[in-house]
């Protein structure tokens, strides 16, 4: 094991959670990432490998659906880093597909880093903790939080009520036996892949690039590259400042029409023909009628939701890098690994 300690990383084959562990290796510390399935690991290791040193990189088996393995993932451990919470392309059609993995897996492995008597825990949740029924016109901070009562859709609940419990927990624990706990909320998270495994967050570029999307609806999103994400909870585990608190992560805003035109312009000497033409909202509402997919478009209508990041940024010093930069890196990674 390094000087720095053991981090467990929870869902170890997640776009966030390789970046992570990435940073992690590079800066000493040893890791022990949890998968679902032991025959994705030397895939893992070997796409890792082109990235960093992988001689202090392990695996165990855990499922956010099943208690064991959880101990196993835990012991020696100083430090979880909790990731792995489903992400889906697509509305389910039973909310408590996403909602009951996504709390109880986190209170498993929060339990059993409990259990094992970590130093601190930090845990990735999302924007859509914070912004769920929230008037768009408003800045949102991290004393916000997504209103569960309201239909916000499964995914900002299944995040928001996953968040709540692991907060719940650690805060119902005496000052004894209470690990130091923080949690990053990543916006739409963008970037270059580490593997061809892409994240559902990526299925925006890939569609556009394989013109599997008929039009651009007038939808905002608050986006983020992911080594800025992997950064902040690299940061978050051993900063005298995150015990305690919530981290908003997010670069800027963007259009979906703004991102369109940003890879039309970089990608057109390569052959590619991104779609241009906008779809009214009215045609969207319609639309959802029949699809699951615009179903989901139409609750982002509008322009992105605004947040206050100042936090993260003061006690960090955090600055993240535009997002021009990272959606063009996005679409050239894709590339490199034949995903569009």
């Amino acid at each position: 094991m390094n000087d720095k300690g053991l981090v467990t990383v929870t869902g170890a084959s997640g776009f966030i959670a390789l970046h992570t562990i990435r940073d992690l290796l590079e800066q000493g510390y040893s890791v022990r990432g949890t998968v679902r399935d032991m025959g994705r690991v030397d895939g893992l290791a070997t796409s890792l490998s082109r990235h960093c040193d992988v001689t202090n990189l392990s695996f165990v088996q855990a499922n956010l659906n099943e208690d064991t393995g959880w101990a196993d993932a835990m012991s020696d451990a100083d430090y979880l880093m909790h990731m792995a919470s489903p992400l889906p392309a697509e509305a389910p059609k039973d909310e408590n597909e996403l909602i009951i993995p996504a709390r109880d897996g986190a209170l498993r492995a929060i339990r059993a880093a409990i259990d094992a008597g970590v130093k601190r825990i930090v845990m990735t949740s999302s924007i859509a903790a914070v912004s769920g029924g929230h008037d768009k016109s408003k800045s949102l901070n991290e004393s916000h939080w997504s209103d569960t009562t309201k239909d916000i859709g499964a995914y900002q609940k299944s995040k928001t009520i996953a968040e709540r419990a692991a907060w719940d927990l650690i805060n119902a624990l005496s000052d004894g036996e209470k690990p130091e706990f923080a949690v990053i909320n990543p916006g739409f998270v963008l970037g270059p892949v580490i593997d061809a495994d892409t994240s559902a967050s990526h299925e925006i570029v890939r569609r556009l690039m394989a013109r599997e999307v008929p039009g651009l609806p007038n939808i905002g999103f608050s986006l983020v590259d992911v080594r800025d994400v992997a950064s902040a909870h690299v940061t978050a585990l051993t900063h005298p400042d995150a015990p305690g608190n919530r981290y908003i992560c997010v670069a800027e805003a963007m259009s979906f029409r703004e991102m369109a035109r940003l890879l039309q312009s970089h990608l057109e000497t390569q052959g590619y023909k991104i779609p241009q033409r906008p779809v009214p909202d009215w045609l969207v509402h319609f639309l959802a009628l029949f699809s699951p997919t615009f179903q989901l478009v139409v609750t982002r209508l509008g322009p992105a939701t605004k947040f206050d990041t100042s936090q993260v940024r003061q006690h960090f010093g955090w600055m993240p890098m535009p997002m021009a930069q990272s959606i063009t890196e996005t679409a050239d990674s894709m590339m490199a690994h034949k995903i569009a």
